[in-house]
């Protein structure tokens, strides 16, 4: 059992928490029952699990442990106390994956393993990463593309608000000018977002695949040299006071609305 907080194992999963210091490992944290479970269930590169008996009460949780033992993954055994230096949330369950980060580009994703997606332009709040992930997962569309200078999709707050998505869909990190040339190079449709867009995206009557909604950055939206990448610019009516929506809401129901016109 690790007991001591200063452990060299410890201090190096309690780094994890920082950016730079899982960019540089190519690892992050999964912390919980149930996103440790979908971890295991969808094959992802576990390289150990810490755990702390006193917190842990779960038989399923108990299993998860032996069923990654047997698999060689490394599971540490620590107090109480440890595991709270290392658990980002109040009141934890008592264990923690560090997992390692799939490296993805574009070049790997084609219109035949990845026929339909959504590209975001430098999206700050790692829930709405987290949370269009698991809209993602729930419509069938194939994965994720983050532009320019886009928060992390590794951070705990993203892996949370994926429920498990991020396990099973492609995240891929790439400049805007990359992208473009492999959108059209590879024959996408891309379709974009904008308050002056002429149509109501109610009014598309097929979105053709293979195809890319391509969403602007939470504070200004698509620039004038992006949206002018998009075959289509469509927008959602605003009836009220307020004048834009949450990324994470607009892009569910755009997703929503592709997927009952796909063509």
């Amino acid at each position: 059992m690790i007991t001591s907080r200063r452990n060299a194992k410890i201090k190096h999963v309690r780094a994890l928490r920082h950016r730079k210091q899982r960019a540089a490992a190519g690892l992050f944290l999964v912390e919980g029952i149930r996103h440790v479970g979908d971890a295991v269930q969808a094959g992802a590169d576990i390289q150990a699990i810490y755990h702390a008996p006193e917190l842990l009460t779960s038989p399923f949780a108990e299993n998860l442990i032996a069923e990654a033992s047997a698999q060689g993954v490394a599971c540490y055994v620590v107090t109480a106390e440890v595991f709270d230096s290392l658990a980002e949330k109040e009141n934890p369950q008592g264990i923690l994956a560090v997992v390692r980060q799939p490296q993805r580009t574009l070049s790997e994703l084609s219109p035949q393993n990845f026929p339909w997606g959504v590209a975001l332009v430098e999206p700050q709040d790692p829930g709405n990463v987290g949370t269009i992930l698991r809209t993602i997962n729930a419509v069938g569309a194939s994965g994720l593309i983050l532009l320019d200078d886009s928060v992390d999709a590794y951070h705990p707050t993203a892996v949370r608000a994926s429920m498990g998505a991020l396990f099973w869909h492609p995240v891929v990190d790439a400049e805007f000018g990359e992208f473009v040339d492999w959108a059209k190079r590879s024959g996408y449709h891309v379709y974009g977002t904008s308050a002056a867009a002429g149509r109501d995206y109610r009014e598309v009557a097929v979105y053709r695949r293979p195809l890319i909604l391509l969403m602007g950055s939470e504070r200004q939206g698509l620039t004038e040299a992006q949206a002018a990448v998009c075959e289509e610019l469509v927008r959602l009516p605003m009836r009220g006071e307020v004048t834009s929506l949450n990324l994470a809401v607009a892009t569910g129901i755009l997703l929503y609305a592709v997927l009952d016109s796909l063509e």
